[in-house]
C-alpha cells in the first residue's frame, strides 16, 4: 500500500513537471516593408500571441518557405489565398505539415465581384485558386473580415465545400492607447495613405475641411515623390529585390500614431468607395482610433452598426450628416468624453487582436476535435 502511494505521487509530479509545449504559430506576410494595412494587421497578430504565450515567427519572401515549414513545425499556418502569397510559398510542404497536424487557415477576400473601377479581383472567377481548394490544398480554414452570410461571400461554400468564418480586423492594445502629445494636437486629424479607391470621398469629406479648420493629413502617396517611390516599392516587393523593398517607410511610427488620435479633438475614418456602397466590412482604424482614447467620427459603412451602438461610435450619415457633427462636435468638445469612454470600454473588451487570437485557436481547437461546421 505504502509503495503504491509512493508510486502514485512520483507519477503526479512527473507529470506536474511536464510542462505543456505553447502553439507555435507561422503568419506568412511576404513583405514585412510594407508601408499599408499588412503590417499593422500582422503586428497586432505577433504581439497578440506572443503575449498571450504562444511562439509566433513571420515567413516572408526572404525565407525558404519548406525549410522554415520543416524547421519550426508550427501548429497553426495563417496566410491569404492570393497568388502574390503563393510565389513564396511551397503548398506541398504545407500538405506535409498538415498530414502532421498543421491546421491551415487562409484568408479570403470577396467570392463575388466588388465591382471596383480600381481593381479588387473575385475569387468565382479564379479557376486556378478555386481548383486548389477542391483539391483540399488552399487551407483547412478559411476566413476573412466580411460577415458570414454577405452577398458578397455566397457561393463560396456551396461551390468549394468549404465553410467561411468571420474574423474582424481589431486593435492592437500594446500600440494604441491613451498617450496625449500636444505637438499633435489639432482640430481634426486623418492617417491613411492616398488610395486611388478613396480620392473621390477625399474630395468630398476631408479636402472641404481645411477651408474651415486646423487639419492635418498622415500617409504616403500623397504626394508625387511618395507614388513613385510606391511604385518601385511594389515592385521590388513583388520580384523580391532587397534594396527596392525599403525605398519607402511609414511616414508615422506607430507609437505617433496613436498620439494623434489621443491628442486630436476629432480623428476622422474614411473608408474605400465599395466599402461604404457595400457596407460588409470595415477597417482597422475603425478600433485604433478608439482603442488610443481618441474620438471619432467615421464615414457610413452598414454593417458598423452591428458592432457599435450611436453611444459608442460617431458616424456621418451623409455628407451634410459628416459636416455638421464634425462642427457640432469641434465647438462642443465636451460632448465627445462620454462616447470616448463607452467606445474605448467596448473595444477593449470585444475587438482587440488579442480577441481574434483566442478566435483562432479555439478554431484550431474545434477543428482538431472534428467539429468544424
Amino acid at each position: 500500500m505504502v509503495l503504491l502511494t509512493c508510486a502514485t505521487i512520483i507519477y503526479h509530479l512527473e507529470n506536474l513537471n511536464q510542462v505543456k509545449k505553447p502553439l507555435k504559430i507561422l503568419y506568412q506576410i511576404p513583405s514585412l516593408e510594407t508601408v499599408y494595412a499588412a503590417r499593422f494587421i500582422y503586428k497586432g497578430y505577433k504581439d497578440a500571441f506572443t503575449d498571450l504565450g504562444y511562439k509566433f515567427r513571420p515567413l516572408t519572401s526572404n525565407d525558404d518557405s519548406k525549410k522554415v515549414l520543416e524547421d519550426y513545425k508550427p501548429d497553426i499556418f495563417i496566410s491569404s489565398l492570393t497568388h502574390y502569397n503563393h510565389k513564396f510559398l511551397d503548398l506541398e510542404a504545407v500538405w506535409k505539415q498538415r498530414k502532421r497536424g498543421l491546421v491551415f487557415f487562409t484568408q479570403i477576400y470577396t467570392w463575388k465581384k466588388v465591382n471596383n473601377q480600381y481593381g479588387g479581383g473575385d475569387l468565382e472567377s479564379d479557376n486556378k485558386l478555386v481548383s486548389l481548394i477542391k483539391q483540399g490544398k488552399a487551407g483547412d480554414i478559411f476566413f476573412s473580415w466580411i460577415q458570414q452570410g454577405d452577398p458578397l461571400i455566397n457561393g463560396f461554400t456551396k461551390t468549394t465545400g468549404y465553410s467561411h468564418q468571420t474574423i474582424l480586423l481589431a486593435a492592437n492594445k500594446k500600440t494604441y492607447f491613451d498617450n496625449y502629445d500636444k505637438s499633435f494636437a489639432a482640430n481634426i486629424a486623418f492617417v491613411g495613405n492616398n488610395l486611388p479607391d478613396k480620392q473621390e470621398i477625399f474630395r468630398q469629406y476631408l479636402f472641404p475641411l481645411k477651408k474651415k479648420y486646423d487639419v492635418r493629413i498622415y500617409g504616403n502617396d500623397w504626394n508625387f515623390s511618395s507614388k513613385i517611390k510606391g511604385y518601385v516599392q511594389k515592385a521590388g516587393q513583388y520580384f523580391n529585390i532587397e534594396p527596392l523593398k525599403h525605398v519607402r517607410k511609414t511616414v508615422l511610427r506607430e507609437n505617433d500614431e496613436r498620439k494623434v488620435y489621443s491628442s486630436s479633438t476629432i480623428s476622422l475614418n474614411i473608408h474605400e468607395e465599395h466599402q461604404r456602397r457595400l457596407g460588409c466590412d470595415f477597417n482597422e482604424r475603425t478600433f485604433k482610433i478608439i482603442a488610443s482614447g481618441g474620438f471619432e467620427i467615421c464615414d457610413n459603412v452598414g454593417v458598423l452598426r452591428k458592432y457599435f451602438t450611436e453611444k459608442e461610435l460617431v458616424i456621418g450619415e451623409n455628407t451634410k450628416d459628416w459636416f455638421d457633427k464634425i462642427d457640432y462636435y469641434i465647438k462642443n468638445p465636451e460632448k465627445r468624453l462620454p462616447i470616448i469612454k463607452a467606445g474605448k470600454k467596448k473595444v477593449l473588451a470585444k475587438h482587440t487582436y488579442h480577441n481574434r487570437a483566442r478566435q483562432f485557436v479555439n478554431l484550431y481547437q474545434k477543428f482538431n476535435r472534428g467539429k468544424m461546421g
